[in-house]
């Protein structure tokens, strides 16, 4: 008579639900601090924003609910538009003169060049600077008297150099100028990481073919590096709009009202005027603008794509 042995199916069962079980809380355990931080830090803060752009509040008095007119004074607020138009006029000169300067830089780098590692350092080290010392040496530097710049322009001929940060006109191509500096070792570095990725049998085969060092940057770098040339140009708008401390220690917004941008009027709004539900909402149309840009970047680069 043969024994029928017994299934160890249902303990199989239990042994997998287990597994599985424990697989998502080991999931969850690395996913909920870096949530929960994100939730503290940015989501409530964000949400807060919204709801306080349509009150009146001091942060010392109950919120008093006024509804949209907080926007609509910012529409008639000259002060507004102003800091928009810096703002853009600021991310017109800054993202594409860092995006051309650090692809410039990474590809130079990335050759074989004798001293390479010192000077990837030299050029990655502004951007881990103190922004206030970066901004204290290049208002040295910038002096319209004294500054070895103007100096240097006066020794080539130009009688009258500019005034830099104490001139109206060229108050924000000077915050573009340091800016593009402190900024662009940190790009090259992205920039370095994505020639890594272009396979090297690519340059072989364009140079088999008769293409010259031009040919190769247009034909083969520029399409291996599309997917970093967006996430630097995301970067760059984003730090672009939300500039607020390199213009707060060079310039304070002035000479006038020459270099306020927008994260400097929410400051002087929201922190210096107590006028939290006017700084709210100024934000808000900070944050409505990056994101349409994004997503106009998003659009074009999956159009590009196909």
């Amino acid at each position: 008579m043969t024994a029928v042995s017994s299934s160890p199916a249902p303990a199989t069962a239990d042994n997998g639900r287990r597994r599985r079980r424990r697989t998502v809380l080991v999931g969850w355990s690395f996913v909920l601090p870096n949530f929960l931080g994100f939730a503290a830090l940015t989501l409530v803060p964000v949400v807060g924003a919204f709801v306080v752009a349509f009150t009146d509040w001091d942060s010392y008095s109950t919120p008093n609910w006024v509804g949209t007119a907080n926007f609509r004074r910012m529409w008639h607020d000259d002060n507004f538009w102003t800091a928009v138009r810096n703002t853009c006029w600021y991310a017109a000169g800054h993202i594409p003169l860092t995006l051309a300067a650090s692809l410039g830089l990474a590809v130079l780098l990335n050759q074989k060049l004798r001293g390479v590692g010192i000077l990837r350092t030299a050029f990655f080290f502004p951007y881990v600077t103190s922004l206030v010392a970066v901004a204290v040496v290049w208002n040295m530097l910038l002096s319209p008297d004294m500054g070895p710049v103007n100096q240097v322009l006066r020794h080539l001929g130009w009688s009258h150099p500019p005034g830099w940060t104490t001139s109206t006109d060229w108050s924000l191509p000077a915050l573009i100028l340091t800016s593009v500096w402190r900024d662009m070792g940190y790009y090259m570095v992205l920039f370095l990481a994505g020639l890594q990725t272009i396979p090297a049998e690519l340059y072989e085969a364009a140079r088999m073919d008769g293409a010259g060092a031009w040919t190769r940057f247009r034909h083969v770098t520029l399409p291996g590096l599309r997917p970093t040339t967006y996430f630097v140009m995301i970067m760059l708008t984003i730090s672009s709009f939300k500039v607020f401390d390199l213009v707060q220690v060079m310039t304070e917004g002035g000479p006038g009202r020459s270099s306020l941008v927008l994260s400097q009027l929410i400051f002087r709004e929201g922190i210096t005027q107590g006028r939290f539900g006017y700084s709210s909402a100024i934000s808000l149309a900070l944050f409505v603008i990056v994101l349409a840009i994004t997503l106009v970047q998003f659009r074009f680069q999956r159009r590009s794509e196909r």
